[in-house]
């Protein structure tokens, strides 16, 4: 079995169709053919359905289709991989991050490692902590910028950067606004709103306000920073949002004050694979992140 056969049978599987799957090939009609029949003598089974001007795959042919797709998964990743180990400096670095990052750590790490970096390029992708978690796992994606670490997963490989405080976000209309600072036990009888089921900051809250002894009573629940704080502007209710995602462009019509009691804060950091190494224009950039966020905390995050 030759990996050109299976190149073959694949492009004529997708496009059901072997003049078409020749032309995108750009070789003869008659050699797609050709491989075709000695791919399936080989197995000893018919991989197609031929009859019109499409051809369609049989049942084994679905099953066999379903496995040398994985297979090429893992050939163009050993490809990448030898790529980059020559080439540390160019290629493409697949990184996930979850909403409540976007906005500026993101854009500030991206922009401060291009800089001494241009050759390197990035493929974004966005979701919740377990999302991003098990597209590591799985090898969708190379890193991920996560919040909470995990620090305990025999998969990943959580590294801790900064630990950042929760704050309370009231309405600027709100009666405490003028305070110092709150114990969370003060929004006990507030509507909340917060991060839908399935985001780790909507954990956070939830914990935190048991640890003091009341169940919050959610008013809306959503998926987006913006949204919430939106909101909350609107005088709709009060919530608890990352430090970080209230220091840019702070929205005029509410309030961020600290929480003294209890202490909510959360981790954030990035996750590698556990199982198996990472490319070396990934371990360049997982360098540059140890060493930015090392002299930002030594100047004060």
């Amino acid at each position: 079995m030759e990996l050109r056969q299976i190149k073959y049978f694949i492009k004529v599987a997708e496009l059901e169709h072997v003049s078409e799957a020749a032309l995108e090939l750009h070789v003869a009609q008659s050699a797609v053919s050709r491989q075709i029949a000695n791919l399936e003598d080989e197995l000893g089974v018919k991989l197609f359905l031929r009859g019109g001007r499409k051809i369609q795959l049989t049942s084994v042919g679905e099953l066999f289709l379903e496995h040398v797709q994985r297979a090429m998964l893992e050939f163009d990743k050993a490809e990448k991989a030898v790529y980059d180990f020559l080439n540390p400096e160019s290629g493409t670095i697949r990184l996930g991050f979850p909403i409540s990052l976007a906005a500026k750590t993101l854009p500030n790490v991206i922009s401060a490692f291009r800089k001494e970096h241009p050759q390197i390029g990035f493929q974004l992708h966005q979701g919740t902590v377990k999302e991003l978690t098990d597209a590591v796992i799985s090898g969708q994606i190379d890193i991920a910028f996560v919040s909470p670490v995990p620090t305990s997963h025999d998969d990943v490989k959580g590294h801790i950067f900064f630990t950042e405080k929760m704050m309370a976000l009231l309405p600027a209309s709100h009666e405490l606004t003028n305070e110092p600072y709150l114990r969370l036990m003060q929004l006990r009888h507030e509507p909340f709103v917060i991060f839908r089921q399935g985001y780790h900051i909507r954990d956070i809250i939830m914990k935190a306000c048991m640890q003091v002894g009341f169940q919050p009573r959610i008013a809306f629940e959503g998926e987006d920073v913006d949204t919430i704080k939106g909101l909350v502007s609107a005088g709709l209710g009060v919530s608890i949002l990352p430090e970080i995602t209230l220091t840019d462009l702070p929205m005029r019509d509410t309030k961020s004050i600290e929480i003294i009691e209890p202490n909510v804060s959360r981790t954030v950091g990035i996750i590698l694979p556990s199982k198996r190494e990472i490319a070396p224009s990934e371990q360049v950039f997982f360098e540059f992140l140890k060493n930015y966020y090392e002299r930002l905390n030594r100047f004060g995050y």
